[in-house]
């Protein structure tokens, strides 16, 4: 359907959108020498489509133009894992294979624990 396909695109600027200011804020505070960033909006995307499935999908208090607007639209573009892809590898390239190791721990584990996180809180809120 291609309302559908509009609140996709929609949801996915906002959330793209979102990514990059999350990106130029912290730069501003200056992390550089690890992508806190990236680990920030993967952390949160993670939290919001846990939050989002157990709404729209296990107790159907969202519409399936809402879940993907929110999930497949601004949870994907505020997600990143071709950019955590190229900051793994590029950390390995420069000689830091023990800092990619560790990024891509917090990035799983984090990544995770929000979304059990997100599931746990749409499900008591859908209660």
């Amino acid at each position: 359907r291609m309302k559908d396909v509009v609140l996709v695109c929609l949801g996915g600027a906002f959330g793209s959108g979102l990514r990059h200011l999350v990106g130029v804020f912290g730069q501003q505070l200056g992390f550089k020498s690890f992508p806190w960033a990236t680990v920030l909006v993967n952390v949160l995307g993670s939290l919001g489509i846990g939050l989002v499935y157990a709404l729209a999908v296990e107790h159907l208090r969202l519409s399936e133009s809402t879940r993907l607007l929110l999930s497949v639209g601004v949870m994907g573009g505020l997600t990143t894992y071709s950019t955590y892809a190229l900051e793994t590898l590029r950390m390995v390239e420069g000689g830091a294979p023990l800092r990619a190791v560790v990024y891509g721990a917090v990035t799983l584990v984090g990544s995770l624990a929000a979304c059990t996180a997100g599931l746990k809180l749409g499900r008591v809120l859908a209660s």
